[in-house]
Formats: structure tokens, sequence, C-alpha cells
């Protein structure tokens, strides 16, 4: 093992045993567990977040299967290797058994024309896929790839996990252990948990610790919290303003504001903001929060939340925050009423799908000269010449008579 490679590398596991996590797909009960293990691996598509172990079960894969293996990054690779890779899994010579596994990391930088390259050799059984990807594969990947391969979501590691890596890393040959290395459980804990499920993080965290600080009079190199705490970085993010977490951060603050708990709709407005996401993004979508969740149990919401979004844009970063968080928490515990949402909704399914008639003559207009003589405008009551302002006429058409889409809540009724 070459020591000059970082820590992470060099304490990859080379078979199951050695694998720590994902146990929901990786138990020894689990599909994914037992076809590695009988060395019947079809096409499989692993994403997950950076460090959860999509590489490293790759080579654990490369190590036990009876299959030539070969590994390609997407960033780097391009159809000319597809190609390569395809030619010599087809020549007897090089590779008796005709069939190979092929390693794509990042596989969702690959474009159209180069997934597209792969399919019939995906299917006719000549090439098995592994596809890794930090993105939604249902999203980046070729739609005729996800058909013909498994789908297996890597979870970011738990603390549990991370810290008995980094156990590890310290008795093992290859990994710290001639460094007599002396750090307590407490700080290997703190830099499991600092690390949020990245145990590439982890480790170069500890190793940064163990490689910058001098030895003792006594031999050993003593890792305390406030060196640990140095050697890492702040806690990672675990969030993509670009990515699939960007999807499930927005829905999840959506639907927090909507089910009125306010501290986790400041939560994820924070943990938004810290990932970089747009501020005016967000101010739209609590405009439409106002709008579709509020509605007209507190009309008053949408006036906040769009004074809100005209602000953030006149102020800007970092003040704006103060701003989001305002008409967040206004949306958040405000009464909620989805009646004009679903009103609009089902009058536009009407309009689409159904013959609902012509406007009732006495309420179109006659700009022009005769058309009153036609019958336009003919009959017409006035509101504001009857008590209250109010008359009863008939507005709707004739088809669409007793048509309801407006239907009130408790939560609406004192709104007129």
């Amino acid at each position: 093992m070459d020591l000059n490679k970082p820590l992470a590398y060099r304490l990859r596991p080379t078979t199951l045993d050695e694998y720590v996590g994902q146990e929901h797909i990786l138990g020894k009960d689990k599909i994914l567990y037992r076809t590695i293990k009988a060395d019947r691996l079809s096409s499989i598509i692993l994403f997950g977040p950076p460090g959860c172990g999509k590489t490293s079960l790759a080579r654990v894969i490369s190590e036990t299967t009876k299959y030539k293996f070969y590994k390609l990054n997407a960033t780097t690779a391009g159809v000319s290797d597809i190609k390569n890779v395809i030619e010599e899994t087809k020549n007897f010579m090089l590779n008796p058994t005709g069939k190979s596994i092929l390693f794509i990391d990042e596989i969702h930088r690959f474009n159209k024309l180069q997934q597209d390259t792969l399919l019939p050799y995906v299917e006719n059984g000549t090439i098995i896929l592994i596809g890794a990807t930090t993105e939604n594969p249902y999203f980046e990947v070729n739609k005729a790839l996800i058909s013909r391969s498994m789908v297996f979501k890597l979870n970011p590691l738990s603390e549990d996990d991370i810290y008995k890596v980094l156990k590890l890393s310290l008795e093992k040959e290859e990994g710290l252990k001639e460094y007599n290395v002396k750090i307590s459980d407490d700080t290997l804990k703190k830099i499991a948990n600092v690390s949020n499920g990245d145990v590439r993080t982890a480790l170069n965290g500890l190793e940064i610790a163990v490689l910058t600080t001098e030895i003792s009079k006594d031999g050993y190199i003593y890792i305390t919290n406030e060196i640990a705490a140095e050697s890492m970085q702040n806690r990672k993010a675990i969030f993509d303003k670009n990515g699939n977490t960007h999807y499930d951060n927005i829905s999840a603050f959506i639907k927090s504001m909507r089910g009125s708990d306010v501290d986790a709709a400041v939560f994820y407005l924070a943990r938004a903001l810290n990932g970089g996401e747009d501020p005016m993004f967000l101010a739209r979508r609590i405009v439409i929060a106002a709008s579709e969740d509020v509605g007209m149990a507190n009309p008053n919401a949408l006036v906040i939340a769009t004074s809100a979004m005209q602000a953030v844009s006149m102020v800007g970063m970092p003040e704006a925050r103060i701003i989001l968080s305002e008409a967040a928490v206004y949306v958040t515990k405000s009464p909620k009423s989805n009646a004009s949402y679903l009103a609009i909704n089902k009058a536009l399914e009407d309009v689409e799908n159904k013959d609902t008639g012509d406007i009732p003559m006495h309420i179109r207009n006659a700009p022009a000269e005769g058309m009153k003589n036609l019958g336009y405008g003919k009959g017409y009551l006035y509101p504001h010449d009857f008590p209250g302002h109010v008359v009863e006429q008939q507005y709707l058409p004739n088809k669409m008579l007793g048509t309801k889409y407006y239907i009130e809540d408790e939560n609406c009724k004192n709104i007129k």
C-alpha cells in the first residue's frame, strides 16, 4: 500500500465484510448483497451524497467478480473510451467470458449520446453497468438505461458508521497505525459528527490532524478536540443548490409552511440560504404558499409575502435573510385554506374538458353601435343600483348553472 495516497483511498474496503454502512441494501438478507456474493450482478445505478460509499462498493465488486472490470470517470471519458471497453469485452482472446463490468463514476455527466452508446450492450448483457452519481438518476440518467438497471439509493453514513471507520483507520497498517496516535473516543465522535455523513471528509480531517501534529516526547501523537476542530472544515452542508437536495429541501420548506410548523420552516429556510439558494427563488415560494395554502383564511399573507419579495430584491443578502424569515413565519403561523386553489383547478379542468356553453347575453359587453340591438348587455342589472350593492342574476352559462367551485371551509367563512 502506497502510504502517500490519501487515507480515504487506502482504507477502501475490498470485501463485503469490510464494507461499513448501507445495511438497508447490503444486509445479508438483501438482494444486492446476495447478487454480489454470488457474482450474479445485473446493471445497477448507485446514487447518494459524496462520501457515502458508492466508489468503495464498486471496488468491492471489482475484487469479488470473475468478470473483467473497467472503470471510467464521466468527467474525463468519452464515446471512444466506451467503445474501447466494448471492443476488449467482445475480444475472445482478451476476455473469454464475453462479458465485463463497467463502472462509470459521475455517470450523470455523460451526455445523451454517450449514454445511448451503452444501451445495446447493456441490453444484450455484454456490459454489466455500475453507474454512480450524486444526482437523482431519474432526472439525470437516460430513461432507457434506468429501465434496464436496478437503482439503489445510498444514504449518508451514520455517526456510528463513521466512528467505526475512524477507529479502524487507527488500527490498520495501511491506515495510521504507524503514527502511534492517541485520541479519545469523544474526539473521534466529534469528527464523525462534523462530517455530516461523509466518511471521506472525516478521514481527511483525521489524517490532516495527525500529519500536522508534532510527536510528543513519549513517542505518541496526541490529537485533542481543539486540534481535531482546526483540522476539520466547518460542518459540511449536505446541500447542492443545483442537485437533488435542492428539490428535497424546497419541498420540505413548503410542506413545513403548509403544515404550520414554524421551527421546521425556519430550519429549511436556513439550510437553503446556507447552501447558496437564490433568495428570490425562496421569496417566490413564500408568495406561492401565501396564496395556495393560506388563501382566503388570511388574505393579508399574500400582501406580506409580496412585500417581502420586493424588499429582498432591493436589499439583497445577508439582510434579506431577516425579511425571508419574517415572511415565512407569518405564512406558517397564518390559518390555512386552499379553497381558492381548489376552485381554480376545478374550473380549469371544466374549461379544458367540457362543453361549458355560451356566456349569457345580458353580461356581455356591447362596445360597438348596434350590438345592443342584437341582445348584447340587454337586461343587465347593475349591482350598485341595489341595496347592499348585490343583486341576484345569472352569471354562469346555462350549461354550468349550479356548478360550485369555491367551497368555503371553516378558516375562511368570515371573509365575504
